[in-house]
């Protein structure tokens, strides 16, 4: 960048810095919510709730199935 327009251009570096900051927190928000819905997250929490009793045995193995199939699905 020259000097020149570098001069001229400095009047947009404000905004330049607020569309980078807002770059920034949406990838991070993306990553945030694929991490809530990780399956491993999912498998973590039926556990907790299969240890809990507020789930049975049966319901949480068919909830199982459904996680890892969906997981099966999304690597194809």
């Amino acid at each position: 960048m020259g000097l020149l327009s570098g001069l001229v251009l400095l009047p947009l570096a404000p905004v330049r810095g607020v569309a980078w900051v807002a770059e920034v927190l949406a990838e991070e928000a993306d990553r945030q919510l694929e991490e809530q819905q990780s399956p491993q997250r999912r498998l973590a929490e039926l556990d907790v709730l299969r240890a809990s009793g507020r789930i049975t045995d049966e319901d949480a193995a068919r909830m199982e199935a459904d996680i890892i199939d969906a997981m099966l699905a999304r690597e194809a």
